[in-house]
């Protein structure tokens, strides 16, 4: 059984992979985002080389094998779905559930998970839109943009958000900027770094460049 060492390596490599398509990670992005030094985060990766988790290229950067890649993905079906259940069924607020799924989806049985799964109705999906693997490592793709680059005066459906700091999240939840809730961009501001909206319910708010980037849309 990997360890929680390990499993976060592999998680996050994964993470850091998808917008590189085929390009290796660079080593000082991953140590970065593992918050270690690179020496650390070199150490690490050589013996997840040595195991046939990952492909590693000293001076290059790192690359999960199929291997990896399947264990990356069912440690990402743990945490994802944890943090529904501790929304769902416990109540707790979706802006606190990443740091408690972080340390109990290492702890987490395969059998708790899958009644888990069953007793959430097989969902699709986590509280912050973010798709969860399937039992048999397979993760949904949908091509969505972000609320900075979305065609001005199209009604649109919030489906993901890409940040889960917490004090993003609850300024998101008191601006009504939710998955599932409609909205349209009225103007782009690209002076003044902003994008204006108007609600569902027509109220305007007006959002900074950043913070609409982290905001996945699809057309309504």
């Amino acid at each position: 059984m990997a360890t929680s060492t390990v499993e976060n390596y592999l998680k996050q490599i994964y993470l850091e992979q998808q917008p590189l398509g085929d390009d290796l990670l660079p080593m000082g992005r991953l140590a970065a985002a593992m918050a270690v030094t690179p020496g650390t985060a070199t150490t690490m990766i050589k013996t997840l080389a040595e195991a046939n988790l990952v492909t590693y290229e000293p001076r290059t950067g790192v690359r999960l094998t199929k291997a990896g890649e399947q264990l990356a993905l069912h440690v990402l079906r743990r945490h994802r779905l944890l943090e529904l259940f501790l929304v769902k069924v416990l109540g707790l607020d979706w802006s606190e559930v990443h740091e408690e799924a972080e340390h109990l989806e290492h702890a987490v049985s395969d059998k708790v998970l899958e009644r888990m799964d069953a007793f959430l109705g097989h969902p699709s999906v986590d509280p912050h839109g973010d798709p969860i693997p399937t039992s048999k490592g397979k993760l949904a793709t949908r091509k969505l943009q972000s609320l900075a680059e979305c065609e001005v005066g199209r009604s649109v459906r919030i489906v993901r958000i890409a940040d889960q700091e917490p004090a993003f999240l609850q300024f998101l939840h008191r601006s009504g900027l939710t998955p599932g809730n409609s909205l349209r961009v009225a103007t782009r501001e690209s002076h003044g770094d902003s994008v204006q909206l108007k609600l569902a319910n027509n109220s305007p708010l007006s959002l900074g460049t950043g913070a609409a980037a982290k905001i996945l849309v699809e057309p309504a």
